[in-house]
């Protein structure tokens, strides 16, 4: 029978982007009251401020199943927090912590604190790209074969939909990004409006739009650090001021006069 005599806590906080201003209330509350913060060192260090005095476990990409069995033995005895960038159960560490939760003996008190994800931070930069139905879809095959994503997306652009994609492009997995506008551009014109967000409400932050083929025909700009959001079939660029957006409109036009 599992055990209940734990006297400790497993905090997975998303920290949204990643600046202090950009997390939840209780993703602050979760942080300090830890007595251990465990992460992928670049986040880690994005929220360092909250971390002063506590014990910090750095560790790096491609760790997480590591990482993630170390931080359910530490909360057996004492209050962790494991940071994951985003929200932590949209591409984030939620998923795998509980897993090893469930294998795990003993009964651990947890707590999955939500935070901002990366597709909506980008949709704000961007204007109002996400304001209806949408697709979320991660372009990274080293959990998900390619032929899966690749009929996931067949199916997502079909939709009429935006699509948010996660880990476009990367020195690894440089083509994964055109091989997914050619299949967008199988149900899509060639016009449809494209914004990219790079490091959104991080140093270096760019907003940049374009339209599907000449995303096509030039990726460079896009980067692992890129959420590149691609227009349904309502989605449009405007400018307000002298600020371009771009919006999807969510039907208030058919049903109202304003």
């Amino acid at each position: 029978m599992p055990s209940s005599d734990n006297r400790g806590k497993l905090f997975i906080v998303g920290i949204g982007p990643g600046r202090t201003e950009q997390l939840t209330g209780r993703a602050k509350e979760a942080i300090l009251e830890s007595d251990i913060i465990i992460g992928n060192d670049f986040y880690l260090r994005l929220v360092e401020d909250l971390a002063e005095g506590k014990e910090v476990i750095r560790s790096s990409m491609g760790r997480e199943v590591e990482r993630a069995r170390r931080c359910v033995e530490l909360a057996r005895e004492k209050k962790v927090c494991m940071v994951s960038g985003g929200d932590p159960g949209v591409y984030g560490m939620a998923s795998i912590v509980l897993e090893v939760l469930e294998h795990d003996a003993s009964v651990i008190d947890y707590e999955v604190v939500p935070g901002v994800t990366a597709a909506t931070a980008a949709a704000s930069l961007a204007g109002s790209p996400l304001s209806g139905d949408y697709v979320t879809l991660s372009l990274s095959d080293l959990l998900t074969p390619w032929e899966v994503i690749c009929k996931r997306m067949d199916c997502a652009f079909q939709m009429g939909v935006p699509v948010a994609v996660y880990n476009p492009k990367s020195r690894g997995r440089p083509d994964n990004l055109a091989q997914a506008l050619t299949i967008a551009l199988k149900y899509r014109d060639d016009d449809v409006p494209v914004t990219v967000v790079k490091n959104a409400f991080r140093d270096e932050q760019e907003v940049r739009f374009f339209t599907l083929k000449s995303l096509f025909l030039d990726d460079s700009f896009v980067d692992m650090r890129s959420i590149v959001i691609i227009g349904g079939d309502e989605s449009r660029i405007g400018t307000i001021g002298e600020k371009d957006m771009m919006i999807t409109p969510r039907g208030y036009d058919r049903k109202y006069v304003y």
